[in-house]
């Protein structure tokens, strides 16, 4: 049997015998929560954010030019094996 030593000890089964109510979190604690949380992110720079939207941009177009030079050559390809116009 294996014991985890990390963290707190596991609380044992419950002695109750009905199902167990799980508290409700308040929107105003929810909320702090949220911000907490946001206040931990890294955000990037103005200098990353542009950076990093030349990449998706350039990828974005490489990808469009490669999906279409594709199309093109099945299209000309099918119409040629099966007689097109």
């Amino acid at each position: 049997m294996a014991i985890d030593t990390r963290g707190e000890a596991a609380e044992g089964p419950s002695k109750s015998s009905g199902p167990t109510a799980k508290k409700r979190t308040s929107p105003a604690l929810f909320y702090r929560q949220v911000v907490a949380e946001l206040r931990k992110v890294i955000w990037p720079t103005r200098k990353d954010l542009i950076s990093y939207t030349t990449v998706v941009l350039v990828f974005v177009l490489i990808m469009v030019g490669l999906v279409s030079g594709i199309d093109f050559l099945l299209t000309k390809g099918v119409l040629a094996v099966f007689g097109g116009a």
